[in-house]
């Protein structure tokens, strides 16, 4: 009798190690957050439906947090793929020093939080270099940090630290697009403007969805920032759903917790759905 030895696919078992991990530290963590969002409490809690919801969108500090956040991921997202992408471009058409320019936009990729944020503090702090520029000029300095001023200053960090990384993106993108193409422009007469938008920015469609998708990931990380620059509680203007879910956190009230983190995770599985819809309609 031949013994038959068990022959395990190691692409199987590796792919069997990542579905372990996937559902150890993702869907079952996931779920019993869907399971406590239904609860009045979670330790002996009873089903109370969709009452936690309910009592959510009536709560002052989330509606401000979600209001927030959509209006940052509104207004970063596609002012960052406009900015990478000009950036993309003009350095693809740099004939000398390519590297170096590359380079440069990719610095703050790899500077930790803690040194970027006491460079922000130094600049935006009320004794910070800023408004010292400022009364050195005879101008009166400016509460940065406490106004609605603070908005713009989050989104000019974000900006700064995402642009190099979405530039990197759509530069690999312009490099695949074949030359021909361009040519084939050329000799039908086709202008810069028409050469742009029907071959440039059609071909990196698919690019353009996952720089998309990228910057939405990163908009939401933006809360490491505000919170190291002002704390818990920070303006009105740039306090995140993030801070919610860190105060709710802190005050051990996870029926609130799990609730906002079910409805984040529909927003962002909504906004992905549609980009890959679009994407596909795009390139039909």
């Amino acid at each position: 009798m031949n013994d038959k030895k068990l022959h395990i696919d190691p692409a199987a078992l590796f792919l069997m190690l990542g579905l372990i991990g996937l559902v150890l530290f993702y869907i079952w963590p996931f779920t019993l957050s869907l399971w406590y969002s239904l609860l009045d409490k979670p330790v002996k809690g009873s089903f109370v439906g969709l009452n936690n919801f309910i009592e959510l969108f009536h709560n002052k500090s989330y509606l401000m947090g979600l209001k927030n956040t959509l209006l940052f991921i509104g207004v970063s997202v596609p002012l960052g793929m406009i900015l990478s992408l000009l950036v993309a471009l003009l350095i693809h058409r740099v004939k000398r020093h390519k590297k170096l320019f590359t380079l440069v936009f990719l610095i703050p990729l790899v500077i930790p939080s803690g040194s970027m944020v006491f460079f922000w503090k130094a600049l935006f702090l009320n004794e910070g270099y800023v408004n010292a520029l400022l009364n050195f000029i005879g101008l009166n300095g400016v509460n940065w940090l406490e106004t609605s001023a603070a908005l713009y200053i989050i989104l000019l960090i974000f900006l700064w630290k995402n642009l190099g990384y979405n530039m990197v993106l759509f530069m690999a993108g312009i490099h695949n697009i074949p030359k021909e193409y361009y040519e084939a422009a050329a000799v039908d007469g086709a202008n810069a403007f028409q050469t742009f938008f029907r071959i440039t920015l059609h071909c990196l469609t698919p690019m353009t969805v996952l720089v998309v998708i990228m910057s939405i990931i990163n908009s939401f990380k933006v809360f490491k920032e505000i919170y190291l620059i002002t704390g818990s509680y920070p303006h009105e203007s740039i306090y995140m759903l993030q801070h919610f879910m860190n105060n709710m956190f802190y005050s051990l009230n996870y029926q609130k917790l799990t609730t906002a983190t079910c409805i984040l995770v529909l927003i962002i599985t909504l906004m992905v759905q549609f980009l890959f819809r679009f994407e596909r309609r795009a390139v039909e």
